[in-house]
C-alpha cells in the first residue's frame, strides 16, 4: 500500500507530500490544476521513461519518493527480487522507491536508498501498483496476462508450478538427448580431444603436493653449494677439524664435571640431567650435519630434471586450470565423459524412455489442468457478463478463449500431441463485444473510451481476488461516463478497496461521492511562479468540491452534493443504490 508520497520540483509541482490512507482515495480539480501531473510522477515512480522537461524550470532536479507497507500478497515475490539483487535490506515491511531525474537528463532509481538498474527497479514497482488509464497502461488489456490471471482466478497456481518442474525435468532429458545426438564426425573430434587430454594428464601423473616438494629441492639444488659451507659450519663448531673433540667434547667434560658435583650437592642432580641430556642431542647434531653435508651435493642433472617437470606442471595448470587440484578433477571429467560417450547408444535409449514418460505424464498434467481452467473460465465470463450489466451494458459479451496448438513433439493428450511450455498445453486470452450486433474481439481491440473504462473496471471487480498489486490507480476512468453511470463505477471502485488500496483521479461528482479520502487539486500564483497544491478535504469541503464539480455553486447544487454523499453512503452501508 501506498503510505506517502512526496513530489518535488516537477513539473508545475513544487513540492508536495501527499499522506494516503487505506480504502477509496479519490483526487479531484480542475482541468489544468495538476492531477495528470500527479499520475505521471507516479509513472516516473514506477519506472517509466524520464525526460527533463520533468524538471522544474530553474531547479537541478525533480524528485519522487513513495513510501510503500508491504502486504503479505507480494511479499515472497519481493523478497526473492530483492535478494536477488542485494537489496534486502533489513527487511521488506516497508519499501522506499525513489525517482530522481536531473536536469543534464540523467536519471537515477534507488530502493531503499540504494540505486539499482531500472529493469529491476520496475519489476519492484509492478509489484507494488497498477496504473489504469486513458493512457493504456492497462495490465489487464495484455493477452500474455491472460493465463495468469485466470490460474489466481481459478486457484491452481501450485498445480501449475508442479507442472513447470516436470517441464524442466523434460528439458534438461531433451538437452543431454540433444547433446548425444551430435554428428558422428564432431563426435569423433570430440572423442580424440578428450583421449588426448586425458592421456596428457595420465601419462604426467601429477600428485597435488609434488609442486611444492619440487620447489622445495630446487631451492636446495640451486642453492648447494652455500647449504654445505652452513652446514660445515655448523659441523666443526661443534667437531674440529682433526677430528677431536671440540663443541661436543666440551659439552661431555660439562655433564662429566656436573656428575661429581651431583653426588656432592643432590641439589645439582637436575643440572646435571640437563647437561647429560644436551650433550647428548650435541653428538646426534654432529651427526646428522655430517650426514646432511654428505648427502648435499650440486647435481646440474637432477636440477633440470625439476625444472623440466616443473614446467610441465605449469603447462598442465594453464591449460586445464590454476592448480594441480583442479587438473586431476578436470581429468576426471573427461573420465566420465568420455565413459558416456562410449555407452551413448545405450544412454540414449535411457533417456528416450524417459523422455517418452515425461511426455506422457505431463501431458496428464497438463489436460487436468486445462479441465480445471475451463471450468474457471466459464464462472468467469458469467460474473464479468453480469459486472458489465451493472455498468450499464448489458448487450456486451464477454469470452474467455482457451486453446491449443497441435505439435508432433509435444505432450500426449488423448492420442493426440500438443505444444506446451512451463504454464501447460493452454493459450488464454479474453475476448468482448461492446455491443449488441458486435462480433467477439480480442480485448486489446475493444472500443476505447468509456466503454474500455466499463470493461476494465469490470475485469478488476471480478479479478480482484486474483489480482495481487496492492495499489490501484485509475487516471480518468470516467472518461466518456455520465454521472447515472459514475455512481455504479464509484461504488464498484469502493468495492474493490475492500481488497486493494484505490485511487482515483475523476471529473464526476457521483463518482467521488464514494471515496473514503477526497483530495482536492489545485493551482495558484505564488509570486512569480505557479505551484500545484493538494488539500485532503473535511466532510463541508467535499460539499463544496462536489457543488464545484456539478458545475454550479448554488443552494440545490450544493444540496444534490450533500445528497450524493448521503446516497453514497448509504450505499457503503448496504442499501440500495438509488439514483442521483
Amino acid at each position: 500500500m501506498l503510505q506517502e508520497l512526496r513530489i518535488k520540483d516537477f513539473a508545475i509541482i513544487d513540492s508536495l507530500d501527499i499522506m494516503l490512507t487505506p480504502g477509496f482515495q479519490v483526487i479531484t480539480g480542475e482541468t489544468g490544476a495538476g492531477k495528470s501531473i500527479i499520475v505521471d510522477a507516479v509513472n516516473l515512480l514506477l519506472g517509466e521513461r524520464s525526460d527533463v522537461t520533468f524538471v522544474r524550470a530553474g531547479a537541478e532536479r525533480s524528485v519522487v519518493e513513495g513510501i510503500f507497507a508491504v502486504p503479505d500478497s507480494v511479499r515472497e515475490d519481493l523478497r526473492a527480487i530483492l535478494e536477488a539483487e542485494g537489496l534486502d535490506g533489513d527487511g521488506i515491511d516497508e519499501i522506499i522507491l525513489t525517482r530522481e531525474v536531473r536536469a543534464n537528463g540523467r536519471s537515477v532509481a534507488r530502493v531503499n536508498g540504494v540505486t539499482c538498474g531500472l529493469a529491476v527497479y520496475r519489476e519492484i514497482g509492478a509489484l507494488l501498483v497498477d496504473i489504469h488509464g486513458q493512457g493504456e497502461h492497462l495490465s489487464l488489456l495484455r493477452p500474455a496476462q491472460h493465463l495468469y490471471l485466470l490460474d489466481r482466478y481459478a486457484g491452481v497456481e501450485d498445480q501449475r508450478a508442479e507442472l513447470a518442474e516436470q517441464v524442466r525435468t523434460l528439458a534438461a532429458v531433451r538437452a543431454e538427448i540433444n547433446s548425444l545426438m551430435t554428428d558422428e564426425a564432431a563426435l569423433a573430434r570430440r572423442i580424440d580431444m578428450l583421449q588426448f587430454q586425458l592421456e596428457e594428464i595420465e601419462t604426467a601423473a601429477p600428485r597435488p603436493e609434488e609442486e611444492a616438494e619440487l620447489l622445495a629441492e630446487r631451492t636446495r639444488l640451486t642453492n648447494a653449494e652455500k647449504i654445505a659451507e652452513l652446514a660445515n659450519e655448523a659441523y666443526y663448531a661443534l667437531v674440529s677439524e682433526t677430528g677431536e673433540s671440540a663443541g661436543v667434547d666440551l659439552l661431555t667434560t660439562a655433564a662429566l664435571a656436573l656428575s661429581k658435583l651431583a653426588k656432592l650437592d643432590p641439589s645439582m642432580e637436575d643440572a646435571y640431567n640437563m647437561a647429560e641430556a644436551i650433550s647428548i642431542q650435541a653428538d646426534e647434531l654432529a651427526r646428522t650435519l655430517r650426514q646432511y653435508t654428505d648427502d648435499t651435493e650440486y647435481d646440474p642433472h637432477r636440477l633440470d630434471e625439476i625444472e623440466e617437470r616443473v614446467e610441465l606442471l605449469n603447462r598442465l595448470k594453464r591449460k586445464y586450470g590454476g592448480t594441480i587440484e583442479s587438473v586431476l578433477e578436470h581429468a576426471e571429467k573427461v573420465r566420465k565423459e568420455l565413459d558416456a560417450i562410449t555407452h551413448s547408444e545405450a544412454r540414449l535409449e535411457e533417456l528416450r524412455a524417459e523422455e517418452d514418460r515425461l511426455l506422457h505424464e505431463i501431458g496428464d498434467a497438463a489436460a487436468a489442468l486445462s479441465r480445471i481452467r475451463r471450468e474457471a473460465a466459464d464462472r468467469l465470463t458469467e460474473e464479468i457478463v453480469r459486472e458489465l450489466g451493472d455498468l450499464k451494458m448489458q448487450g456486451a459479451r464477454f469470452e474467455t478463449r482457451i486453446t491449443r496448438e497441435p505439435d508432433p513433439d509435444g505432450v500426449y493428450i488423448d492420442g493426440e500431441r500438443f505444444a506446451f511450455t512451463a504454464t501447460g498445453v493452454d493459450q488464454v486470452e479474453f475476448f468482448m463485444a461492446a455491443n449488441v450486433g458486435e462480433p467477439l474481439r480480442p480485448l486489446v481491440k475493444v472500443a476505447s473510451g468509456g466503454e474500455t473504462a466499463r470493461i476494465m473496471l469490470a475485469l478488476k471487480s471480478v479479478l480482484s481476488h486474483a489480482d495481487r498489486v496492492p495499489t490501484l490507480i485509475f487516471d480518468e476512468i470516467d472518461q466518456g461516463i455520465g454521472g447515472r453511470v459514475g455512481a455504479v463505477v464509484g461504488q464498484k471502485l469502493w468495492q474493490l478497496s475492500a481488497s486493494h488500496q484505490v485511487l482515483c483521479v475523476t471529473h464526476l461528482a457521483q463518482l467521488a461521492g464514494f471515496g473514503d479520502a477526497h483530495f482536492r487539486v489545485s493551482k495558484h500564483v505564488e509570486g512569480d511562479r505557479t505551484v500545484t497544491r493538494v488539500e485532503r478535504l473535511t466532510d463541508q469541503g467535499r460539499v463544496d468540491e462536489l457543488a464545484e464539480m456539478l458545475g454550479a455553486e448554488t443552494t440545490s447544487a450544493r444540496q444534490s452534493a450533500y445528497d450524493i454523499l448521503m446516497l453514497a453512503r448509504r450505499a457503503k452501508e448496504g442499501r440500495h443504490l438509488e439514483k442521483v
